[in-house]
């Protein structure tokens, strides 16, 4: 039987930790790049096949990031732990680009209405299949200061306490927050535990002295959204 090629079988200097160390990290491919995270194959797998079968089934980058675990799993040589790797790694720079890219876009703008919020953060958590809590902080003058997700999955005022929205409004040293989430049914229709949930927020908020401005449940339609404040249950 043949051996099975090896990043080993390389010369030194085309090996892709060396050629990052030598070359910065922008000069390799991507199958290099995803060979570096998943770190080594499996017998009969090396992990440069394992990169090239990741991109040769998902397409792209794009297509490996937007991936499930379990999809990831479907690739001969990736088991839950490499595919934990991937996620974990993917989920990293989607956070630090979501970050950037929202700060920036606020920056040429007031955000005072709920339109607003939703145009702001819909490409960001509308299209999630669990629900995301972010809050939005803004400072007394209504400059915005930041987004945080404070919670991943379904929303339960039982499970989610207060401290969690606020103690992120009072590292941003904000006066104002706004709390936006996303509901993975498409009906922005806010349940009990939304309007529960919303409440206990505000109450605690209000005896640190921030202001809930807005909560805002995000579909997935072109501007569909619900707004606590429109509706009149924050005042």
């Amino acid at each position: 039987m043949s051996k099975s090629f090896t990043i080993h079988d390389l010369p030194k200097s085309e090996r892709p930790r060396e050629r990052l160390k030598k070359m910065g990290s922008e000069a390799l491919s991507a199958q290099e790049l995803l060979a570096l995270i998943l770190g080594r194959g499996v017998r009969g797998e090396s992990v440069s096949m394992i990169a090239q079968k990741l991109l040769s089934y998902f397409g792209s980058l794009e297509g490996i990031m937007n991936a499930s675990l379990e999809d990831l799993q479907s690739v001969k040589g990736l088991g839950l732990a490499k595919a934990s790797q991937l996620k974990a790694c993917f989920e990293i720079a989607r956070r630090v680009f979501t970050k950037n890219e929202i700060d920036e876009e606020a920056k040429q703008k007031e955000i005072t209405s709920a339109k607003e919020v939703y145009g702001l953060v819909k490409s960001k958590i509308s299209n999630y299949t669990k629900e995301h809590l972010v809050v939005l902080a803004f400072d007394s003058r209504n400059k915005f200061l930041g987004m945080d997700t404070v919670s991943v999955g379904t929303l339960n005022a039982n499970l989610i306490h207060p401290r969690e929205t606020f103690n992120t409004a009072i590292r941003r040293h904000a006066a104002q927050i706004i709390v936006a989430h996303n509901h993975p049914s498409g009906d922005t229709e806010p349940s009990a535990e939304d309007v529960n949930l919303t409440n206990r927020i505000m109450d605690a908020c209000n005896l640190v002295g921030i202001k809930v401005l807005d909560h805002v449940i995000i579909g997935k339609n072109k501007e569909d959204y619900y707004s606590f404040t429109k509706e009149g249950l924050i005042k």
